[in-house]
């Protein structure tokens, strides 16, 4: 793709946030199958306190081969100040499940030899992983240039002017992540998701954004909170 596809001030707002944030990391993981246990522990749940239940799943299970021998009963009780233990203890089990199906251990090692596209096919088929998830797995533990749109992603390039929703509700769809994924430049992916993840948490949040102290003021097409609907 050319550099004309992406919008003109792409490298100036991600130069911008990386000093702005120093492309903060938040905690994710090197070891795939971790980062995506901790992507499970994270849903619907603050960040304090899913990096307790991550440490805490981590503390009772110390490898792989530990969760995968242990029950559901057994795993949600040890997530469960995380919020849907039960829920989420029966979707690690699933992954664990898959993962020994298809490469005979409780691993998702594998995956770095594999192509972006077989990568994320086979993260896709996984029960309860959808787009965003299998590529901040792609992302964080593998390296790939790949960017995952979550909710401060999407809110921050439609403010922005970026990329227009398809759904009535407004919500991203994964043609929608797709589209904004194709509208970053690879080199700068890594460094706006996080970036972008910070700049929402701080300031340009879902209600009552605090625009005057955005650092992407110059680049934002309207003035206001209203601009940011």
């Amino acid at each position: 793709m050319g550099a004309h596809k992406y919008p003109a001030a792409v490298r100036e707002v991600a130069a911008t946030l990386k000093y702005r944030y120093h492309d903060f990391a938040h905690y994710n993981l090197k070891d795939p199958l971790d980062e995506l246990l901790f992507i499970m522990c994270s849903t619907k749940t603050e960040e304090a306190s899913y990096r307790n239940t991550f440490r805490a799943l981590k503390k009772s299970f110390p490898t792989h081969h530990k969760i995968a021998e242990a029950s559901v009963e057994y795993i949600a009780s040890t997530i469960v100040s995380g919020g849907l233990s039960n829920q989420k203890a029966k979707a690690i089990r699933n992954l664990l499940d898959a993962a020994i199906a298809r490469f005979g251990k409780p691993s998702l090692e594998p995956l770095r030899a594999m192509t972006d596209k077989d990568a994320e096919a086979f993260l896709l088929s996984l029960p309860g992983v959808g787009k965003k998830i299998a590529r901040c797995v792609l992302m964080y533990s593998l390296d790939r240039q790949v960017f995952p749109v979550d909710t401060h992603c999407w809110r921050i390039a439609r403010r922005l002017g970026w990329v227009r929703p398809t759904q009535k509700d407004r919500h991203c769809a994964p043609r929608d992540m797709d589209r904004l994924q194709s509208k970053i430049p690879p080199e700068l992916r890594y460094s706006l998701h996080v970036n972008m993840i910070s700049l929402g948490r701080d300031i340009c949040i879902a209600n009552a954004p605090r625009c005057d102290e955005c650092p992407l003021f110059d680049w934002c097409p309207r003035i206001g909170v209203a601009r940011c609907s």
